[in-house]
C-alpha cells in the first residue's frame, strides 16, 4: 500500500495556523501591538480603517530590525524571544512563538518598513498570501511601520464569519484598551477612518483608567496595594454604588499581560460580598505580579489563559487586599480594634485627679397628682428652698369637653371606611366565582389560565418582553412614539465608545419617545423618556442597549429598529418574582394574544405551553 502521510506544504500550514492566531481584526492589532512593546517602543500608533477589515497599521519607534531580521520574522516559529524550552518559564515578554507574522501573512497583504537606529536607510517588504511581492532598500524613521491589508482576502469563508463593522471596532478598541491598560509608562494613539479616537500620553495608572474610560471615573475609583513574597497586588476596584449590569470594566493584569480568570473574579466578587446590588458586577483594573517561574502562559493560543502553580493562596491574598481597601476607605463597615486615646472622656482631666460620681437621690413621696404641699428637707432630691406650685386638679383637664361636642354612640354608626373590601362569599353564584378564579401565578413565574381543552402555563417575563417589544417596534416605525417630560433633566455620563453608539441610534431612540436635550464627548442630558420607561430604568436600559449593540444581539442580519425594541424590552420586562394582581394577570394575558406572533418572545423562545386534559389524565395512570 502507497504511503499516505505528507508534509505539509509552508503556505497551507501557515493558513492552518492562522486559524488559531487571527481570528479577527483585532488578534492582529493584539499580536502587532505586543510585538512593538517587545521593541522596546515608547510611542505606539494604531491606524484602522473599516474595523481593520481593510487596513491595520501600527506604527512604533522601537529598535527596528536588519535586513535578514526582517526577512526572517515572516517564517515560521522564528522567535527572538526564548532559544531553549526552559525559557518558557522565564517569559518576561508578550509574544514568544514566532507564529504571528507568519500567519498573517498567510491571510492578508503585509507590507513592512523597518530601520534600526544606527542604519542609514531601512528595509521595505511586501508579502501577499506567504508569497514575497518585493524587498527594497527605504528610507523611513527609526522603528518598524507593518501595515495588513484585506484581512482573509485568499480565505473568503473566513471572511464571511466576519460580523459588522461595529462588532469589530468593539473588539479592536478592547484589545488596544487591554494593552495600553497594562502600560502606562508608553504612549498610545489610535485611528479609526481618518479620525482620532484615543490620545493617550504616558502617564499614573489612574490617570490612564480616566483617560481611557472617561472623566467621571476618577470618583469611581478605590485603590488597592498589597506587597507581599508570593504576590504583589496594586491597581483600583471600583465603588459598590457604580456597578453595572455588564462586565465591560473588568481587567486581570499578571506580569502585565492580560488574562482572563473566572477564579480570580470570583475572588473580586466575595469580596464585595453584601455590597453589589443583584445582578450587578463591580469593575476592577487589577495588576498581578507573580514570579514567571510559577505560571505557564502557553496553555491557550491567544494566551489570555494562564496556569497558577498556587492559585488558592492568590485568591485569599486578592480577596483579602479588596475587602481590606474597601474596609479602608469606608466604602464597607469594619470593626476597629485600635484605641485612639484622643477620644478618651476627660476623667483625670485636671492634676491627675479624678473626678467624683454624683450622689443622685430620689424624692419616692413626690405624688403628682397631690394637690397639697409637702414639706421638703433640704436633701430630698430638690434643690434647697424649692417650692412646689399648687397644680390644678387633674380632673380640670377634660372640663368642657363635652361642651365642644361629644359624640354618642349612634354617632359612630355612620362611620364609613374609604375603601371597604367585599369579601366574596362561598355561596355567591357560580359565574362570580368562575370570573374570580381565570388565573393563577405560581411562584412569582407563570400564569396558568383555563381554556377548553385544559389549561395554559405562561411564563409572565416572556410574555410581557414580547408585549413590549411589539409596542416599541410599532412606535418606531410610525414615528408617533408618546414621550413623558422629566421634571427635571437626567444626565448620564459614558465612555466616547459609548456615547458614539447612541448616537447611531439616536433617530430611533427618538422615535420610541426618548429625548436628549443635549449630547456631549463623555455625557448626555435626556428631558423626556417613553411612557412606559420609569425614570429610575433609564440608564439601565441604555447600558442594556450599549452592550447588546457592541456584541451584536441577536445578529446583523436584523435592523437596528428591531435590536433597539428587543434590548429595550428584555429591560423592561416583568421580572421572574414578581407578583402580580388578578387584573394584571388578566390584563397580561389579553395582550399577550393581542400580539401578532404571542408564542414566541423576541429572541424566538417560548412564551406558553398548553396542557390538554389528556395529557393531565396519563399523568395519574
Amino acid at each position: 500500500m502507497a504511503d499516505i502521510i505528507q508534509l505539509l506544504p509552508d503556505h497551507v500550514a501557515n493558513q492552518i495556523a492562522a486559524g488559531e492566531v487571527v481570528q479577527r481584526p483585532a488578534s492582529v492589532v493584539k499580536e502587532l501591538l505586543e510585538n512593538a512593546i517587545d521593541a522596546g517602543a515608547s510611542n505606539i500608533k494604531l491606524i484602522i480603517k473599516d474595523a481593520g477589515k481593510t487596513l491595520v497599521q501600527v506604527i512604533d519607534d522601537g529598535k527596528g530590525m536588519s535586513v535578514t531580521d526582517a526577512r526572517l520574522s515572516f517564517e515560521r516559529h522564528a522567535t527572538s524571544k526564548i532559544r531553549t524550552a526552559d525559557d518558557l518559564f522565564q517569559l518576561n515578554t508578550k509574544g514568544f512563538r514566532g507564529e504571528a507574522l507568519a500567519s498573517i501573512a498567510a491571510i492578508a497583504h503585509v507590507e513592512l518598513k523597518t530601520k534600526q537606529e544606527n542604519d542609514d536607510v531601512g528595509t521595505a517588504i511586501v508579502i501577499e498570501g506567504s508569497k514575497v511581492a518585493s524587498q527594497e532598500v527605504v528610507v523611513t524613521p527609526k522603528g518598524t511601520s507593518l501595515s495588513v491589508k484585506n484581512l482573509f482576502f485568499n480565505i473568503p469563508a473566513r471572511r464571511n464569519f466576519l460580523k459588522s463593522n461595529t462588532v469589530e471596532l468593539r473588539h479592536v478598541i478592547d484589545e488596544f484598551q487591554r494593552v495600553a491598560l497594562a502600560h502606562p509608562d508608553l504612549g498610545f494613539a489610535m485611528y479609526n477612518n481618518g479620525s482620532e479616537t484615543f490620545n493617550l500620553p504616558v502617564s499614573k495608572y489612574r490617570q490612564r483608567i480616566v483617560n481611557i474610560f472617561g472623566n467621571k471615573t476618577n470618583e469611581k475609583l478605590v485603590p488597592v496595594e498589597e506587597d507581599t513574597e508570593v504576590l504583589k497586588i496594586s491597581g483600583f476596584v471600583g465603588k459598590p454604588e457604580f456597578a453595572k449590569k455588564t462586565r465591560g470594566e473588568q481587567y486581570f493584569f499578571v506580569n502585565n499581560r492580560f488574562i482572563k480568570s473566572a477564579y480570580l473574579n470570583h475572588a473580586i466578587v466575595s469580596a464585595f460580598d453584601g455590597l453589589l446590588k443583584a445582578g450587578t458586577h463591580p469593575s476592577y483594573f487589577i495588576n498581578l505580579m507573580v514570579d514567571p517561574q510559577t505560571v505557564d502562559i502557553n496553555i491557550h493560543p491567544t494566551k489570555t489563559e494562564i496556569k497558577f502553580d498556587d492559585e488558592h493562596t492568590l485568591y485569599a491574598l486578592l480577596r483579602s487586599a479588596v475587602k481590606h481597601s474597601l474596609g479602608q476607605f469606608n466604602i464597607a463597615p469594619v470593626l476597629d480594634f485600635e484605641r485612639d486615646p484622643s477620644l478618651d472622656p476627660p476623667y483625670t482631666y485636671k492634676s491627675g485627679e479624678a473626678t467624683e460620681t454624683p450622689n443622685i437621690e430620689v424624692d419616692r413621696s413626690f405624688n403628682p397628682f397631690q394637690t397639697e404641699e409637702k414639706a421638703r428637707s433640704s436633701g430630698g432630691g430638690r434643690a434647697a428652698g424649692y417650692k412646689k406650685e399648687p397644680a390644678a386638679s387633674w380632673e380640670g383637664l377634660y372640663v368642657g369637653l363635652e361642651s365642644k361636642g361629644t359624640r354618642t354612640q349612634q354617632d359612630f354608626s355612620e362611620v364609613h371606611f374609604e375603601s371597604e373590601e367585599s369579601t366574596p362569599s362561598i355561596f355567591d353564584d357560580e359565574k362570580q366565582i368562575e370570573q374570580a378564579n381565570t388565573t393563577y401565578q405560581i411562584h412569582n413565574k407563570y400564569l396558568v389560565s383555563t381554556i377548553k381543552s385544559g389549561m395554559l402555563v405562561i411564563d409572565q417575563h416572556r410574555a410581557h418582553q414580547r408585549i413590549l417589544y411589539e409596542e416599541f417596534l410599532k412606535n418606531m416605525t410610525i414615528k408617533e412614539a408618546v414621550s413623558q417630560q422629566l421634571l427635571f433633566p437626567l444626565e448620564l455620563h459614558l465612555s466616547k465608545q459609548e456615547i458614539a453608539i447612541i448616537k447611531q441610534l439616536e433617530e430611533d431612540l427618538v422615535n420610541t419617545g426618548f429625548v436628549f436635550s443635549k449630547m456631549e464627548e463623555e455625557s448626555l442630558e435626556i428631558t423626556g423618556v417613553p411612557v412606559s420607561v420609569p425614570e429610575s430604568e433609564v440608564s439601565i436600559i441604555l447600558e442594556q442597549l450599549i452592550s447588546d449593540v457592541e456584541n451584536e444581539v441577536p445578529d446583523s442580519s436584523f435592523s437596528a429598529t428591531d435590536l433597539l425594541a428587543k434590548s429595550i424590552a428584555k429591560s423592561l420586562a416583568i421580572k421572574t418574582g414578581q407578583s402580580l394582581k388578578k387584573d394584571e394577570q388578566e390584563h397580561l394575558v389579553n395582550k399577550l394574544f393581542a400580539c401578532k406572533e404571542p408564542n414566541i418572545t423576541p429572541t424566538n423562545r417560548s412564551t406558553f405551553i398548553t396542557l390538554s386534559v389528556d395529557e393531565l389524565d396519563k399523568k395519574f395512570i
